[in-house]
């Protein structure tokens, strides 16, 4: 039997420069943006434009 995974189709919705401001912002005033966060991976997904 084959496990199905979601990680190889692209986001319906690809990160946008907005959103990904607007999340670093939240995580940033919740105490810091370190590497590796969901906030860093948001930018940088931004920052490829959906180009892989």
């Amino acid at each position: 039997m084959t496990t199905k995974t979601s990680a190889s189709k692209a986001p319906a919705t690809p990160m946008t420069q907005t959103a990904a401001a607007r999340i670093q912002s939240a995580a940033a005033k919740a105490g810091g943006v370190s590497k590796g966060s969901f906030a860093a991976r948001a930018q940088s997904a931004a920052a490829k434009g959906g180009k892989r």
